[in-house]
C-alpha cells in the first residue's frame, strides 16, 4: 500500500521493493482495488494503481512466481477527492473482482477479501456474493477484513466452511483484534495483521513506545521491527503478518523475521510489554 497512496516512491523502487521480498522467499502479496491516489491529486483515475504495479513486479522478476499468492480486497473504494467510501453490494463485489482479476492479469484471484463492512448491506448478502465468485472460479480463496467475532462466524456459514481468511489490524500498539486472532486459531483460518508494525510512517517508533522489542533485538542484533513480527507469527501458528514496505531494506528486514526464534522468555517479555 505504501507503494500506491499518498507518499508513494517512483515506480522503479516500488517494483524493486516487490522484487526484493520475493528473492527473501516472501510468497504472499496484500493488496486492494482501493490502494491508489484520488484522481483530483493525480488528473487521472487510478482505480487499481497497486495491482497493475504487482501484476508487473511478478513479470519482471527472474525467479518463478507460480507459487506466491496475490490477495486482493473490494468493497471499499476511493472517489476523486481521495475519500475512502463503501460498496458491499453482491453485483458491486462481483464487478469488482473480476476488474482486479483483469488488473492482475490472472483467471482466478488467489484470495479475494471483503474489504471493510458497509452498514448499509446485511454481512451476508456480501459474503454471499463471494460464495458465488468462489463456486464460479473467479476466486480460489475467500476471506474478510476488519470484522468482528460474530461476522467471522456468520461469513464462515454464509461460505460453507470455506472462510480463508481475517485481515484485521493488529499490532503492539493495537490489541483489540486479539480475540479475532484467537477465534480464527480456534477455527483454522489465516489472521492477518495488517499494520502489523503500527502503521504507514510509525513502524520506526516502535523501540520507543514499547522498549523490550529494541531490548529483544539487541541480543539477537536484529532490529525491533523484526522482533515484532517474529512476535506475532509466535502468537498462533495461523498468524500472517503483511507488513508494508516501499524500500527494498525494509521488505528484506520483515522477511527475516520468519527465521527468528524466540524463547519462551522473550515471549514472556514482549507480552508483558504490550500488556
Amino acid at each position: 500500500m505504501p507503494m500506491s497512496i499518498e507518499g508513494r516512491p517512483d515506480r522503479g523502487r516500488s517494483i524493486d521493493t516487490i522484487h526484493a521480498a520475493l528473492d527473501a522467499g516472501v510468497t504472499f502479496i496484500d493488496t486492494a482495488d482501493a490502494y491508489h491516489l484520488g484522481a483530483q491529486a493525480v488528473g487521472r483515475d487510478e482505480a487499481g494503481h497497486n495491482e497493475s504495479l504487482i501484476k508487473e513486479a511478478l513479470q519482471s522478476w527472474s525467479g518463478d512466481s507460480g507459487n506466491v499468492v496475490v490477495a486482493t480486497k473490494g468493497g471499499h473504494y476511493r472517489i476523486p477527492d481521495g475519500t475512502w467510501m463503501l460498496n458491499g453490494r453482491p453485483e458491486y463485489i462481483k464487478t469488482a473482482a473480476k476488474a482486479s482479476a483483469k488488473r492482475l492479469g490472472v483467471e482466478s484471484i488467489g484470495l479475494y477479501q471483503y474489504h471493510r463492512p458497509d452498514p448499509a448491506v446485511p454481512y451476508e448478502d456480501t459474503v454471499g456474493a463471494l460464495a458465488d465468485l468462489l463456486d464460479e472460479g473467479v476466486i480460489r480463496m475467500a476471506g474478510i477484513s476488519n470484522a468482528d467475532q460474530d461476522q467471522i462466524h456468520l461469513a464462515n456459514d454464509v461460505l460453507g466452511g470455506r472462510l480463508a481468511s481475517v485481515q484485521n489490524q493488529f499490532s503492539p500498539s493495537f490489541r483489540s483484534s486479539r480475540a479475532e486472532l484467537r477465534l480464527c486459531a480456534e477455527l483454522r483460518i489465516a489472521f492477518l495483521p495488517w499494520s502489523p508494525l503500527g502503521g504507514i510512517g510509525r513502524a520506526g517508533e516502535l523501540d520507543s513506545r514499547h522498549a523490550a522489542f529494541g531490548e529483544v533485538g539487541s541480543r539477537y542484533g536484529v532490529s525491533p521491527q523484526q522482533v515484532c513480527i517474529a512476535w506475532e507469527l509466535s502468537l498462533s501458528p495461523t498468524v500472517i503478518p503483511i507488513p508494508g514496505a516501499s524500500r527494498p531494506e525494509t521488505i528484506r528486514d520483515s522477511a527475516a523475521a520468519a527465521a527468528l526464534v524466540l524463547t519462551p522468555e522473550d515471549t514472556a517479555a514482549l507480552d508483558a510489554a504490550v500488556a
